[in-house]
C-alpha cells in the first residue's frame, strides 16, 4: 500500500547548472519567442507574483534606536563551523533513502525568501482579470521557445539545456517534511509517495527536460511532480491563497479600501491547479492506496478525487486556523471549498475549536446535520477530528549535538551574561502580532523602569510580502523604545529584521529567558514547541524559561494553562506576563516546564502522523461498509427461511416512508393503506411473532392508524413514546419536565426564525419541536435559516440534552438522550422477562426495517446484538441508495416491504399470490 502525500510544494526542487556565468538565467531569464522580456522586474503594472524570487537581501541596518552592536554578532560569520565538522550537518543532499528536512519545523522559508538555486525566472504573467465579466478568460501565455534535445548537454547556456540536480526545496511546510522523515524512521509509515510542484517557474523549460526532471523524481525521490503553467500557478498561489484564503482564515477580511481582494477573481486558476492534482494521484493510485492532501492550497482536491475514485480512501488536513462561519461565509466560493473538503474521508485539524468552527459552518452553509463525529450527508458520512502537529524530538536532539550550535550557545551567552533574554521570531505580516508585542513590551518598560537595564527583547523579523505601513509602524515603536530607555552600554531592543542561520535560532532559544508569541491568530506555532525542547539546559546555565504565548495560537489548546496564555491586545496583561516570566523562581519554572515539555513530547510529529494514519484507516472501513454499494439487496428466500425455523421472533417496522409513503405533517384525517394493515394483521395474528411499529408521530396519531390492528406495539415520537401489544397504556421514556424545560427556550427560538421565513410553520409534539419550511415562498432562503437555526439551537442548548436534526424541508429538535433505538431496547428487555407477563419468549429473530437517518440507531442496535450473539438472527434492512449501517437493502420501496411481510406472514409451504411476487425484483431473491 502506498500513501499518496498531496502538498502544494514538493521537498525537492531542481538547480541548474549552467556552464557561461554571462549567460545565466537565474540573473536574465532567455527571450520568448515572441520578443518580451523574460524578466519580471521590467514589467509595468503586474501585480506580484509568486515567481519573482528576491535577490539576497543585503543588511538591513542597526535597530532604530540602537545604541551598540551587540546585534552584529548574528550577522558575522563568528562561531560558524562548516557542516564537514559538524557532527549531524543540516541540509544534507536528498535521497531516497534519507530526507534531512529539519530545520526550524515553525518557519519553513516562504517563497520569494533568499535562495542560491539557479532557477528559471518567470516569463511576463498578467494579473487576473480585474473585471467579473471576464474572470474565466484564461490568462496568455506567450508561447513555449521551440527547443530540441541537443547531442550533448550544456552546449548553450539554456535551461532545457543545462545539467541539472535534485535539490532540498526552501519553501514549503516544514512540520509535515519533518513529520513524515520522522514517522517513516519509527516504522509509522511505509511506502510513501509525495505529490507536488516544484516551486519555480517552468514555463520556459522544453517537454523533455519536464519529462526527465519528473522521472528522476518518482524513481529516486518518491515525488510525483505536478506541472501546472506559470500563469495559472500565479493566480492559484499569489493572487487566490495568499490574497483571499489566507487573510479570511485568519480572522483578516481584507475590507479596507485598498484592498484588492475582491476585485481579484483568481478563482478559476485555484481549481485549474487543484484538478492537475487530482488527475495527477488519480492517474497513479491503485486499490488498496490511500491519500493525504494537505492545507488550503488543495481544499478541493478530495471532492474532485472522490469523484475520480469513488472508493478511494482519503484524507485531508488543514495546517492553519479554521475561523468561524461568520467569517468563513464571506467567501464568494465558500459552499465550493466546504464540499471540496467534504470529498474526504476523515477532515483534521490542529484544535478542537476549528473543529467546532468547521461543524458549525457545515452546518450554516449547506445545510446539513453536524454531530460530534464529523458531517452526515445524504449518501455519506465524514468524520471530522483534532490532530495536533508538533515537532521531531529525536533529530532536534540531534541537531543540538552539533559544534556549531554550541559556539553559537557560548557566544551570546557571553555577549548577554548580565542581561535577562526575551526572544521572539516572526514574519512581518498583519497576523503574527508583532506590533502588539512591541507596544506591550514598551508598556512593561514604563512600568518596571528598574528593569529597563536588565532586559533584551530580541525579535527576529522575517519579510515575507511588502507591507510598508506596519514595517514604518514597528520601526516607530522600536526607535521610540530604543530611544527612551537605552544607554551606551545597554540596548533593550534587537529588532533584527533578516531570518537567522538554523545553528544561529537553535543556541538563541536554548539561552532565552522567555520566549514571547503575541500572534493575533495561528493554526499551530512551533516555535513554542521548540523552544520548550531547548530549555532542559542541556547547554550553560539558563533553563527551563518561561513561555509567554497568545491564546489565539493553536499551540494554547495544546499546552494550557502551563503557558502564559496572553490576549495580544489586552497590553497590560502582555506586559504583567513579561514580569511575570523574569521574576519567577526556579522552582516554579521547573515544574511548569515538565509540564510543557510532557505536552511536545505528547504531540511529536510521529505520534501525529501514526494518530492521523490510524484514524483514516479505521474510518474509511467503518464508511466503506455503510456505502450503498456495499450493501447487499436483502435474500427474500433466506430470511423467509430464518423466520420459519425460530419459535420466537421480534419485528420492529418504520412506518412513514417504509411502511406507507409520505403524508402531509398537517393531514386531519389519517389513514394507513389497507394492504398494510392486512400485512401486518396477518403477522401479529401468528403467536410467535412481536411486531412493533415506529414512527416520528404522536402517540394519539399512531392509535388512530393502527386501531385495526390487534396485538400491535407501538413506538411514537421517536422512541419517546413506547406502547406494548394487547396494551392500551403508553410508557413515557422522555422526563416530561425535561422536555418541558428546553421546549420553552427553543420555541422562543424557533419563533424567531418562522418570522423570518414567509411560509413556515412550527409543528408542536409532546417532546418535540418541529421547523416546517419545506413550502415556504423562497426556499433556499428558508434552508439557510433552517441551518442557522439548527446551528443556533445545537450550540445554545448542547447542555440541555437537545439536538436539532434537519431533514427535508423541515428541522426537528428533540431531546438527545432518547431516540428509536432506545425505544427498542427496552422493547427486548420486555421480551426477555417472564413470557407470561410481557411477551412471547426470548426472540431468536430480530428484523429491523426503515427508510431514514432516524432509524440508523436502530440498525446499529440490532447489529451490536447480533455480533454480541444476543440473537441468533438478526436482519437490518433500509430503503433506497443511501449510507446506511442496515445489513441488506429492498429497491422496491414501500411496496417491496410490503411484499417482503407478505412472504413472512404465509403459511408454511405457500407463497403470496403471483401478483404480490412480481413486485420482487430478481435481486431480492438471491444472496
Amino acid at each position: 500500500m502506498t500513501v499518496f502525500i498531496a502538498s502544494l510544494f514538493l521537498p525537492y526542487t531542481v538547480n541548474f547548472h549552467v556552464e557561461s556565468p554571462r549567460n545565466r538565467l537565474s540573473q536574465a531569464a532567455p527571450q520568448p519567442a515572441n520578443g518580451a522580456t523574460d524578466s519580471a522586474s521590467s514589467l509595468p503594472n503586474v501585480a506580484a507574483s509568486l515567481f519573482e524570487k528576491s535577490s539576497p537581501t543585503p543588511q538591513q541596518g542597526l535597530t532604530p534606536g540602537a545604541t551598540t552592536d551587540h546585534e552584529r554578532i548574528f550577522t558575522t560569520n563568528l562561531g560558524k563551523v562548516d557542516e564537514e565538522q559538524s557532527e549531524y550537518p543540516f541540509p544534507a543532499t536528498p535521497s531516497s533513502e534519507h530526507q534531512p528536512f529539519t530545520e526550524s519545523e515553525a518557519h519553513s522559508p516562504a517563497w520569494g525568501a533568499t535562495t542560491s538555486l539557479n532557477q528559471p525566472k518567470p516569463r511576463p504573467i498578467l494579473s487576473p482579470s480585474p473585471s467579473i465579466l471576464k474572470h474565466q478568460d484564461p490568462i496568455p501565455t506567450p508561447p513555449l521557445p521551440d527547443v530540441q534535445r541537443p547531442e550533448s548537454s550544456g552546449r548553450k547556456a539554456s535551461f532545457s539545456r543545462a545539467e541539472w540536480t535534485i535539490e532540498t526545496a526552501e519553501q514549503g511546510n516544514g512540520g509535515l517534511r519533518n513529520a513524515v522523515r520522522s514517522a517513516k524512521e519509527s516504522g509509522y509509515l511505509g511506502d510513501m509517495m509525495w505529490v507536488g510542484t516544484l516551486g519555480m517557474p517552468t514555463d520556459v523549460l522544453a517537454k523533455w527536460t519536464r519529462d526527465d526532471i519528473a522521472e528522476k523524481l518518482e524513481d529516486e525521490y518518491n515525488s510525483l511532480t505536478v506541472f501546472v503553467n506559470d500563469g495559472d500557478f500565479d493566480g492559484h498561489y499569489t493572487h487566490f491563497c495568499k490574497t483571499i484564503l489566507w487573510p479570511v482564515f485568519h480572522y483578516q477580511i481584507p475590507d479596507n479600501p485598498k484592498s484588492k481582494a475582491y476585485e481579484d477573481h483568481s478563482w478559476i486558476y485555484y481549481v485549474k491547479l487543484n484538478e492537475e492534482f487530482a488527475k495527477r494521484i488519480a492517474k497513479n493510485w491503485k486499490r488498496g492506496d490511500s491519500i493525504w492532501v494537505q492545507d488550503y492550497h488543495l481544499l478541493l482536491v478530495p471532492a474532485m478525487l472522490r469523484k475520480l475514485l469513488p472508493d478511494a480512501e482519503i484524507g485531508f488536513f488543514l495546517h492553519i486556523a479554521f475561523p468561524s462561519s461568520e467569517v468563513f461565509k464571506c467567501l464568494a466560493p465558500r459552499k465550493e471549498l466546504l464540499e471540496g473538503m467534504l470529498g474526504a474521508n476523515l477532515i483534521g485539524f490542529q484544535t478542537a475549536e476549528y473543529c467546532r468552527h468547521f461543524l458549525q459552518t457545515c452546518s450554516r452553509i449547506l445545510c446539513v446535520e453536524a454531530t460530534n463525529e464529523g458531517i452526515q450527508m445524504e449518501d455519506r458520512f465524514i468524520n471530522v477530528g483534532t490532530f495536533p502537529i508538533g515537532i521531531d524530538p529525536t533529530s532536534w536532539d540531534k541537531r543540538r549535538k552539533a559544534a556549531d550550535v554550541e559556539r553559537w550557545v557560548d557566544t551570546i551567552s557571553a555577549r548577554y551574561h548580565d542581561k535577562r533574554l526575551i526572544v521572539a521570531r516572526d514574519k512581518i505580516d498583519s497576523v503574527r502580532g508583532i506590533r502588539q508585542k512591541l507596544l506591550s513590551y514598551e508598556l512593561f518598560l514604563n512600568t518596571y523602569p528598574d528593569w529597563a537595564d536588565k532586559v533584551v527583547l530580541i525579535q527576529v523579523a522575517t519579510s515575507t510580502i511588502e507591507q510598508p505601513e506596519l514595517e514604518a509602524t514597528i520601526s516607530d515603536i522600536a526607535m521610540r523604545i530604543n530611544s527612551t530607555h537605552s544607554t551606551l552600554a545597554h540596548q533593550p531592543l534587537v529588532f533584527l529584521k533578516q531570518d537567522l542561520a538554523f545553528p544561529q535560532y537553535l543556541a538563541l532559544i536554548t539561552v532565552a529567558d522567555a520566549l514571547m508569541i503575541t500572534s493575533l491568530r495561528e493554526g499551530m506555532n512551533l516555535t513554542s514547541h521548540e523552544f520548550v525542547y531547548c530549555q532542559d539546559g542541556s547547554y550553560g546555565d539558563k533553563k527551563y524559561g518561561s513561555l509567554i504565548l497568545s491564546e489565539f495560537t493553536g499551540s494554547a489548546s495544546v499546552f494550557g494553562n502551563h503557558a502564559l496564555l496572553v490576549n495580544p491586545w489586552d497590553y497590560r496583561q502582555c506586559s504583567e506576563a513579561i514580569h511575570t516570566a523574569l521574576t519567577r523562581g526556579e522552582k516554579e519554572r521547573k515544574e511548569v516546564w515538565q509540564e510543557l515539555h510532557r505536552a511536545v513530547l505528547q504531540n511529536s510529529t510521529g505520534n501525529w502522523v501514526k494518530s492521523f494514519n490510524e484514524t483514516l484507516t479505521k474510518v474509511w472501513n467503518e464508511q466503506s461498509s455503510r456505502e450503498i454499494m456495499a450493501v447487499p439487496r436483502l435474500s427474500v428466500p433466506r430470511l423467509v427461511e430464518k423466520y420459519r425455523q425460530t419459535k420466537h421472533r421480534l419485528m420492529i417496522i418504520d412506518y412513514e416512508g417504509t411502511l406507507a409513503s409520505w403524508g402531509s405533517p398537517r393531514s386531519i384525517i389519517l389513514t394507513t393503506p389497507q394492504r398494510a394493515i392486512t400485512t401486518l394483521t396477518e403477522l401479529t395474528d401468528d403467536p410467535a411473532n412481536v411486531v412493533y411499529v415506529m414512527s416520528s408521530r404522536m402517540p394519539e396519531e399512531m392509535e388512530r392508524l393502527f386501531r385495526r390492528v390487534n396485538n400491535l406495539g407501538l413506538i411514537a415520537e421517536n422512541g419517546c413514546f413506547v406502547r406494548e401489544p394487547r396494551s392500551d397504556e403508553w410508557t413515557h421514556l422522555a422526563d416530561k419536565d425535561h422536555v418541558e424545560n428546553w421546549k420553552t427556550s427553543v420555541s422562543h427560538i424557533l419563533a424567531y426564525f418562522k418570522d423570518r421565513t414567509e411560509g413556515s410553520w412550527i409543528e408542536e409534539r409532546h417532546c418535540s419541536l418541529v421547523f416546517h419550511y419545506g413550502s415556504a415562498d423562497d426556499s433556499s432562503v428558508a434552508a439557510r435559516l433552517a441551518a442557522e437555526c439548527a446551528d443556533h439551537i445545537n450550540d445554545a442548548c448542547k447542555n440541555q440534552g437537545v439536538h436539532a436534526v434537519p431533514i427535508e424541508g423541515a428541522l426537528i429538535v428533540e431531546t438527545a438522550m432518547t431516540n428509536k433505538s432506545s425505544a427498542a431496547e427496552l422493547v427486548w428487555r420486555w421480551c426477555l422477562e417472564d413470557p407470561e407477563k410481557k411477551a412471547v419468549g426470548k426472540p431468536g429473530f430480530l428484523l429491523v426495517i426503515g427508510d431514514n437517518r432516524e432509524d440508523e440507531p436502530v440498525f446499529r442496535w440490532a447489529n451490536k446484538l447480533h455480533k454480541a450473539k444476543a440473537v441468533d438472527y438478526a436482519m437490518t434492512v433500509t430503503l433506497g441508495s443511501r449510507s446506511t449501517e442496515a445489513k441488506a437493502t429492498l429497491t422496491q420501496g414501500v411496496t417491496g416491504v410490503l411484499s417482503c411481510l407478505q412472504h413472512l406472514a404465509a403459511p408454511s409451504g405457500t407463497a403470496p399470490a403471483p401478483a404480490r411476487q412480481s413486485v420482487m425484483s430478481a435481486g431480492d431473491w438471491g444472496e
